[in-house]
């Protein structure tokens, strides 16, 4: 990337300036003694679309409403969910009757307790209204929800469903049955006023394009001392990360809630006040073959292609070092329980590569030094800038084993469409959170499955995602999901390239106990930090 002239630093200084007077006038000063609130400013380059927990979807929606809606669970730093609101959990012996203890001590800000009729309203409401993500994890085992007593709430079962428990716990916030359901439909609640939280702090003004104010609770169990040690948080809007960055080493921003670019990341490393925390992301990067479109449906094909790419190649220089691998696994070695290190990498090997083409009949007839009918094109997001750097290295390792790839850049409309069609040979992208294995691999790799972007049909598999999801403990699943992992890697169904690692940027001259979790989405910015999170002394 070429560095900016001197005088376009200039004038983009001179830009940030006037927008952090404006931020800053809008905020006002900061505290100058301890008898004044403490006020932590967090960085964010977008404002939230929904204020609805349920239906929000974007980082942004979530690092807010997150502060407000707990979630039943939360996550370690190597991916398992562990004990947050819900204090136990399980199954009956048939597997048809899940169930949740609660904590009796959460209160809504409100005053009302918070108990497992509210747990029983959100999940019927999120289910019965189909609304967002949690609605697809457990819609198809999900019958119905019964509070059967303030801190137990059980959830009947069409089949056996394993998953179903730390899906909803994770991933379902919970909102307020008292408040949500005076307007009908709650999936067009707009919750833009009269804020109700269970969480550690509650939003008290809200002003788009510039700021999202939220109060510390009086009460809040998860914190050290049974409150946030911050009084406010102020999520403020700039316009990118370089902004972000600006403000941080000028000292009008305490935390950056978006992940920083390697080159960022350098110049910010640079400033004694400022901590960089590197957190891994829970997803990966790969390229799934269409199994639908020849030669592809060929495992030699798929071998060589894999043998092809020059994977060291793209974490240092695509990622510039901020990356690590799976060994080639659809599950990540951030999720220690699940991942199997046993499972060999994919090697680079071009000369490898032309041997298996040419073993499976494969000929050069023009002598143009690529193989007759290995020819693919390879799909990708052209905004996504770090696919699109590996996409080149891709296409011009693969070059080197006689293997030639055409790439397609596209917006991300019509990126997604194609993708969601099938219509592509070489499928590149990432995902951002694959945490619960036995779901995300039902997802990517039943045949039907909704994000199965390569075809793929595997007698074997569907038999082992059948014995994973009837499982109703992660010890039962393990077997299952890492022989779909070895399987999936033996015959190339989907060629993982890294998983990322993320880094973070705080004044840790002014803030310190940030509780770090890993993905971009939870980070520095869980409601856990945030109310863990105090001044230096």
């Amino acid at each position: 990337m070429p560095r900016p002239s001197s005088a376009a630093w200039t004038l983009r200084a001179l830009a940030y300036t006037f927008f952090a007077l404006a931020v800053f006038a809008l905020a006002g000063p900061m505290p100058a003694n301890a008898q004044e609130p403490t006020r932590l400013a967090v960085g964010t380059t977008a404002d939230v679309v929904n204020l609805n927990p349920l239906v929000g979807n974007s980082r942004s929606d979530t690092w807010v409403t997150n502060l407000m809606y707990p979630r039943l669970m939360q996550m370690s730093a190597n991916g398992q969910k562990e004990p947050y609101v819900a204090t136990d959990w399980g199954y009956s012996d048939d597997g048809l009757t899940a169930w949740m203890e609660l904590r009796d001590d959460m209160m809504w800000s409100d005053g009302e307790p918070f108990t497992a009729d509210d747990v029983a309203f959100t999940i019927t409401a999120v289910t019965e209204e189909a609304i967002g993500i949690t609605a697809g994890l457990v819609g198809g085992s999900f019958e119905r929800a019964r509070a059967v007593s303030p801190t137990r709430v059980e959830f009947d079962l069409t089949q056996r469903d394993g998953q179903f428990l730390t899906n909803m716990g994770f991933w379902m916030p919970i909102v307020p049955e008292h408040v949500f359901p005076e307007v009908g439909q709650v999936s067009e609640f707009a919750n833009d006023s009269d804020w109700v939280s269970a969480g550690p702090f509650v939003m008290t003004s809200v002003e788009r394009g510039q700021r999202y104010v939220l109060e510390a609770v009086e009460t809040y169990p998860f914190a050290p001392g049974g409150r946030a040690a911050v009084d406010e948080v102020v999520f403020r809007v700039f316009p990118d990360v370089n902004a972000q960055a600006l403000a941080l080493r000028a000292g009008d921003l305490d935390l950056i809630a978006n992940a920083i670019p390697p080159a960022i990341a350098r110049a910010l490393s640079a400033d004694p006040s400022i901590t960089l925390v590197e957190i891994p992301a829970l997803g990966w990067a790969h390229m799934q073959y269409n199994l639908e479109r020849p030669p592809l449906d060929d495992l030699a094909v798929r071998q060589a292609l894999a043998h092809a790419v020059d994977y060291e190649a793209i974490r240092r220089i695509a990622l510039q070092g901020q990356a690590g691998s799976t060994l080639s696994s659809v599950i990540s070695p951030v999720l220690s329980f699940w991942h199997d290190d046993t499972i060999e990498e994919y090697t680079y090997d071009p000369e490898r590569a032309r041997a298996l083409l040419e073993e499976a009949g494969y000929t050069d007839a023009d002598g143009d030094g690529f193989y007759d009918g290995i020819t693919f094109g390879l799909l990708y997001d052209q905004a996504a800038a770090e696919i699109a750097n590996w996409a080149q290295i891709v296409r011009d390792s693969s070059a080197e084993a006689g293997i030639e790839i055409e790439l397609t850049g596209l917006e991300r409309n019509t990126y997604l469409a194609r993708a969601r069609d099938r219509d592509h040979d070489i499928y590149a992208g990432s995902w951002s959170i694959m945490e619960e294995p036995a779901a995300y691999l039902d997802l990517a790799f039943r045949d039907g499955g909704f994000i199965n972007y390569g075809n793929v049909s595997d007698p074997e598999i569907e038999r082992l995602l059948d014995e994973a999801q009837a499982a109703t403990s992660p010890e039962e699943a393990l077997g299952p999901v890492q022989a779909i992992a070895r399987r999936i890697n033996e015959q190339v169904y989907d060629n993982v390239l890294y998983y990322q690692e993320f880094q973070f940027a705080y004044n840790s001259d002014r803030w310190e106990g940030f509780v770090p979790q890993p993905s971009d989405l939870l980070s520095l910015v869980n409601p856990l930090s945030l109310a863990s999170v105090h001044p230096v002394d």
